[in-house]
């Protein structure tokens, strides 16, 4: 029970936080510049920075999921349990609302104020398609091929190159996307484009799990509890 209490509470945290980098960081940057392609560099290096970071630090704890769509595919793979993937689901989304909240408090903004900013058609959708595919593929490799050490670096690299060549700027994530429904900043996206953002996110999650399952099939059936190795304090529990 402790190690599932502490599983559960590394997936909040990095989603907090995670959402807290990707929303503060955008306030910073139009406090900074009313140039856009600066606010979106500000974004996306804080994104960058904080995602490897909180992979290495929480990736041995959880698997560093922080989305629910990582999630998702594991429980499709049955590699992880129903419960306990359900539970992971559940805290990512509860840490974007989180994340939201605190970003949005240290700029002196409300809590949660719903965003107008619509993201919307079929370009931006697309985009949203080949980020989430992509950074599931990312993971499936790292995972199949045993370098799970290199997830803190590969895993950012991949949502910061798809900041500027997607037209979405790559949520690639329904919990974050959901938190930052809840900021009417930057990087907010209007609660009605939710919905459709999310749909698409799960179609490039399953993509990117299928090309997975072309280049790297799994050999063995045994399943696997996390996408990167687990702290030894949580092998001996």
């Amino acid at each position: 029970m402790i190690v599932i209490t502490r599983r559960l509470f590394a997936e909040f945290l990095g989603t907090a936080l995670l959402v807290a980098a990707v929303v503060g960081s955008g306030i910073m940057g139009q406090r900074l510049s009313d140039d856009l392609a600066v606010i979106l560099l500000v974004n996306a290096l804080s994104t960058i920075a904080a995602l490897g970071v909180l992979i290495w630090i929480l990736g041995p704890i959880s698997g560093a999921h922080f989305n629910p769509c990582v999630t998702g595919v594991e429980l499709a793979r049955r590699e992880i349990s129903l419960p306990l993937g359900a539970a992971y689901i559940g805290v990512q989304i509860i840490g974007g609302l989180a994340g939201v909240a605190l970003a949005n408090l240290m700029f002196g903004l409300m809590a949660w104020q719903p965003s107008t900013n619509i993201r919307s058609g079929p370009g931006i959708w697309l985009g949203e398609v080949v980020a989430t595919a992509g950074l599931l593929l990312v993971i499936g490799v790292i995972t199949r091929t045993g370098k799970g050490t290199l997830g803190p670096a590969l895993v950012p690299a991949w949502i910061g190159a798809a900041y500027f060549f997607t037209a979405s700027t790559s949520f690639a994530n329904p919990a974050v996307t959901i938190g930052r429904s809840m900021t009417d900043t930057f990087t907010g996206i209007a609660p009605g484009s939710v919905l459709a953002f999310i749909s698409f996110q799960v179609i490039g999650a399953a993509l990117g799990a299928l090309i997975t399952e072309v280049f790297y099939p799994r050999k063995t059936p045994e399943p696997l509890d996390l996408p990167y190795p687990i702290a030894e304090t949580d092998r001996s529990s």
